[in-house]
């Protein structure tokens, strides 16, 4: 099961074999919970104080999202600078599901205002279904057990809520016409993917274009990229490989980057264009 989360969405284990675990991220988000309701603050109430959704601050709570250093410092001052906050994020580690080198950008993942994504390897972790996931699990070396298998789905399960749950952040995606031409998992679950791509980009903050298969002239040769902007607006770059991944926080780095993505949604089918080619390979499967 591989893709930007697995690579992106790793093993139970990190790539240093460390253990990973929920029960800090519960017991944080208790810990923010405890204290919100302690100052008599509404979940909105505290987000407006910190400047996250009321949705961000239930996942966190809920332990379903790792806090970023902002969300702690911020939640520290709005909660009386008992410095418990700051303690216990010291101790927090991560849900199962999540490689070690792609923890940081799924942090930044979780506030992005903005969020790229062009993919020339197979569909994008935020798209792709269960069934789509599970077929690439079968080629993985070394193999995965069924923990393993189902521990990655449900990490990347939790990052596609990112798609409903921040209306507001912007997602484009660009992806090569041959991730959906090599037919994954065979012709039921190549159809269930479009179909679920299809519906994604209905979504008023959710662009998707493809990339065609014949483009004489294409910047994205280089591999695929992720770019984000975070509520500072600040962009960060995430490049990945085999078993390893690169996050760029370089301003000039990340401004070369920025212009390729602009050069290829414009190489890439426009909107409306990209949406019928996906109807069309659906009824031709």
């Amino acid at each position: 099961m591989v893709d930007e989360g697995a690579a992106g969405t790793g093993g139970a284990t990190g790539a240093g074999g460390e253990p990973e675990s929920s029960d800090s991220l519960r017991t944080f988000g208790a810990v923010v919970q405890g204290l919100r309701e302690h100052a008599g603050l509404s979940r909105e109430e505290f987000g407006a104080l910190v400047r996250y959704s009321k949705h961000t601050v239930a996942s966190v709570e809920l332990g379903r999202r790792m806090p970023d250093a902002a969300f702690v410092a911020r939640a520290e001052e709005a909660l009386g600078n008992t410095v418990a906050l700051r303690r216990a994020a010291g101790c927090l580690a991560r849900q199962p599901g999540l490689a070690t080198w792609f923890r940081q950008w799924a942090r930044l993942e979780q506030v992005a205002i903005t969020l790229y994504t062009y993919e020339c390897r197979m569909v994008p972790g935020l798209l792709q279904t269960e069934a789509y996931a599970r077929a690439m699990a079968v080629d993985h070396l070394p193999p995965l057990n069924d923990t393993q298998i189902n521990e990655r789905w449900a990490a990347r399960a939790d990052r596609q809520g990112l798609l409903r749950s921040q209306p507001n952040t912007a997602f484009s995606f660009i992806i090569e016409e041959h991730t959906f031409l090599r037919r994954t998992g065979g012709k039921d679950v190549t159809c269930e993917l479009i179909t679920h791509a299809l519906e994604v980009a209905e979504l008023r903050n959710v662009e998707l274009q493809i990339m065609p298969l014949v483009r004489e002239s294409h910047t994205g040769l280089q591999g695929p990229l992720q770019l984000l902007e975070t509520p500072e607006n600040s962009w960060y770059a995430y490049l990945e490989g085999q078993e390893s991944g690169q996050l760029i926080a370089d301003r000039k780095v990340a401004s070369v980057l920025q212009r390729r993505y602009a050069r290829m949604r414009a190489q890439a089918l426009p909107l409306e264009d990209s949406v019928s080619l996906l109807q069309r390979m659906r009824g031709d499967l």
